[in-house]
């Protein structure tokens, strides 16, 4: 049976999209093959992704079109939802909240990543700071890092004495109960890789100079204090993980499968249904018969050097 037509030409505009798609996602792939000379043979030993580029591909753009569904019914219903991404340094937090981002709307999806405290800051309630950003109803809250710092860097690199995260320890989870009772729904998540991974994702930000920014002297602080992070991570996860906002640690050592496992997460965690949206029509341009465009002055235009 042969199919219509216009059956046809959406199939093509489809496949035009997901070229798109896969054009961008391919131009991250390539950032992260480009690999210096000096840390090809550490690269070689690595462990490949099982997960073929077809698949991924295809499996992101599924759940990114969930992930639109469910950002209509978080405003459909007026829903208030934060998520957490925590996790050692360069373990794939930032990757994963773009894809998350990439392709709802960001009028009521936004990403939080507050910089370290100011001086008024820290002589203030130490939440104080992050309650601003909390969502209103319809609303989605993504925290680049969230006031679990006082539980990892600020308590392993000193910024924060034994009374002061003993404090927060006591607090955190009467705070999220709090979140939670006014209606805000909190999942939490932990990104994990190996020290071998870490050491290696550090050297190719070292020695790549498009990459270097990523590298604070906090990072490479975090290497040495290695042992350090993992036993506050632990003492971390055994105090405030609550019933009514638990930690979820993704496996990060293989990126396409970490981000792929979170979305599928993430969308599991709420009940969603398709909102019913009415036809959109395009309206007809209004012709005037009477108007010429200007010529505008070469000079304006960027040069045409592609």
């Amino acid at each position: 049976m042969t199919k219509p037509q216009d059956d046809t030409e959406t199939r093509g505009w489809l496949d035009i999209e997901l070229e798109d798609d896969m054009d961008e996602e391919l131009e991250q792939e390539v950032d992260d093959a480009r690999v210096p000379p000096e840390l090809r043979a550490l690269l070689a030993e690595r462990t490949k992704s099982t997960i073929d580029r077809h698949t991924y591909f295809n499996e992101l753009l599924r759940l990114q079109g969930e992930l639109v569904k469910l950002q209509d019914w978080v405003r459909y219903k007026g829903l208030k939802l934060v998520v957490l991404f925590e996790g050692r340094d360069s373990a794939g937090k930032g990757g994963a909240i773009k894809r998350i981002a990439q392709r709802v709307n960001p009028r009521t999806c936004r990403v939080v990543a507050l910089p370290a405290p100011s001086d008024r800051e820290k002589t203030q309630w130490y939440f104080q700071c992050y309650v601003p950003h909390l969502p209103a109803a319809g609303e989605i809250v993504l925290f680049d890092r969230s006031w679990y710092n006082r539980a990892g860097v600020e308590r392993v690199m000193g910024f924060a004495n034994e009374g002061q995260v003993e404090d927060f320890f006591r607090d955190v989870p009467e705070f999220e109960r709090m979140l939670v009772r006014s209606g805000v729904v909190l999942v939490k998540y932990w990104f994990s890789i190996t020290d071998e991974e870490q050491q290696l994702r550090f050297l190719m930000r070292i020695f790549d100079p498009i990459k270097q920014w990523k590298l604070s002297p906090m990072d490479l602080q975090s290497r040495v204090r290695w042992e350090q992070y993992t036993k506050a991570k632990e003492e971390m996860f055994e105090r405030t993980s609550i019933p009514e906002a638990p930690w979820h640690i993704v496996e990060g050592n293989d990126k396409k499968r970490a981000r792929l496992n979170l979305i599928s997460h993430l969308l599991s965690v709420i009940p969603y249904e398709e909102v019913p949206h009415e036809e959109i029509t395009l309206p007809e341009r209004v012709f005037d018969p009477n108007y010429e465009r200007r010529t505008l002055p070469a000079e304006l235009y960027v040069p045409q050097r592609y």
